[in-house]
């Protein structure tokens, strides 16, 4: 694994943030449709699911709508589910997106709250760097862990 993780350094971006809530209750947020659709989408935007199977090899596949009205499509692939500490999938436009994601997401208890950290690799340095440069995917991994944290916090009270 550390070789691996020493080949990805250079395409990964890492983003990582407390959230105030047990971490059941963060992976729960997770684990269907309905959950993913209330934290998800950017703010003022919403999902439509089309299918959705949490198991690994199952798959979400989902439209985006922008606030503006712009449409996206989104497939993940449920590769690793380790209930409450991990979920790995790939992310992309869709079904033979040939520039998915790998995106992992681990969750640690710390004390009443949970760290969640995701880690997304691209396919290379170079679409690292226009990802992060065209559509902001840093900014837009913390803005989901955001989402995510308010997500859990409505659900904790």
């Amino acid at each position: 694994m550390a070789a691996e993780a020493s080949n990805e350094a250079d395409r990964e971006i890492v983003v990582s943030r407390i959230i105030e809530g047990p971490r059941r209750l963060v992976f729960d947020a997770f684990t269907s449709a309905t959950h993913l659709g209330q934290w998800c989408a950017p703010t003022g935007g919403k999902i439509t699911t089309h299918s959705f199977d949490f198991e690994p090899g199952g798959v979400w596949d989902a439209t985006i709508q922008g606030p503006d009205g712009s449409t996206y499509p989104n497939h993940w692939v449920w590769k690793e589910i380790v209930p409450p500490e991990r979920i790995v999938w790939l992310y992309g436009m869709g079904k033979d997106d040939p520039h998915s994601v790998k995106t992992a997401l681990t969750l640690a208890e710390r004390g009443a709250t949970t760290e969640a950290t995701l880690r997304l690799v691209f396919g290379s340095k170079e679409e690292r760097d226009e990802k992060v440069a065209k559509y902001y995917a840093a900014q837009g991994a913390q803005q989901s862990l955001d989402a995510l944290a308010a997500y859990v916090a409505a659900l904790a009270r």
